[in-house]
């Protein structure tokens, strides 16, 4: 637990931006891996799916189902492509770090790029924007404002705004945190189990236990994430609520 991380820094005279460099590479990895899952499962699609094909279907019925729960199909077709990727892509992002980490010469490069809150907080920026922007298209400027900051009654105005500040907070760091405690933990039981007198099987099966929930905590951690984006799209895009 002593390492320390990799960082480049961009000197662009009035400020200086600093990079995580495990943080991009693993990004890099977890997109490519759900690119290699969307290649390989639509190559060669059949009438009656097989294997990977069969997969992705339905993981395509799944986060349809998400999104008919939260808004009607005619308006949310528009969103599934969007939450296709994003439960992919936060699934992989948050297993990557649970079989290993790999530090070298003290610097972690191998992580899950979920364990790092500016990852969680960008992604969880980028919703909210997204919603903004999708209220705005679909309901107009003024219908957006009135139906989003000014209903059901007007001087709910400031706790409106407030609503939205707290949700980009609890949507990334929800993520954030559950991801990251699940690694600290894997790695303090590892240090447990190389310093205990009954060595690394001593700690084997705790270790494996809490590999497996942390896989389930990762899977439902990507779901939760996605079915909340769904939520605050639909809040934006209809009238209604």
């Amino acid at each position: 637990m002593d390492h320390t991380s990799p960082e480049a820094h961009l000197d662009l005279g009035f400020m200086t931006l600093t990079f995580n460099l495990s943080t991009v590479l693993m990004l890099v990895v977890s997109a490519v891996i759900v690119f290699l899952i969307a290649f390989v499962s639509t190559r060669s699609l059949a009438l009656k799916p097989t294997g990977m094909q069969n997969f992705m279907e339905w993981i395509l019925d799944f986060v349809k189902n998400i999104i008919g729960g939260n808004m009607d199909w005619k308006t949310g077709r528009s969103f599934h492509i969007l939450g296709i990727t994003l439960i992919m892509f936060i699934a992989i992002s948050n297993l990557l770090g649970l079989p290993f980490a790999i530090v070298y010469n003290h610097t972690l490069w191998w992580k899950s790029p979920t364990a790092d809150p500016t990852v969680t907080m960008t992604l969880a920026t980028l919703v909210v924007v997204l919603s903004h922007y999708y209220g705005v298209k679909y309901q107009g400027t003024g219908g957006y404002v009135k139906n989003t900051y000014f209903k059901p009654m007007s001087f709910m105005f400031p706790l409106k705004v407030i609503e939205e500040f707290a949700n980009t907070l609890t949507l990334g760091l929800r993520l954030y945190g559950n991801i990251y405690a699940g690694e600290v933990l894997l790695g303090l039981i590892a240090g447990i189990g190389g310093a205990s007198i009954f060595g690394w099987f001593g700690m084997l099966i705790p270790g494996l236990a809490w590999q497996g929930f942390s896989i389930f905590i990762g899977f439902i951690q990507a779901f939760i994430f996605t079915m909340l984006t769904m939520v605050y799209i639909s809040h934006k895009v209809s009238a209604d609520h």
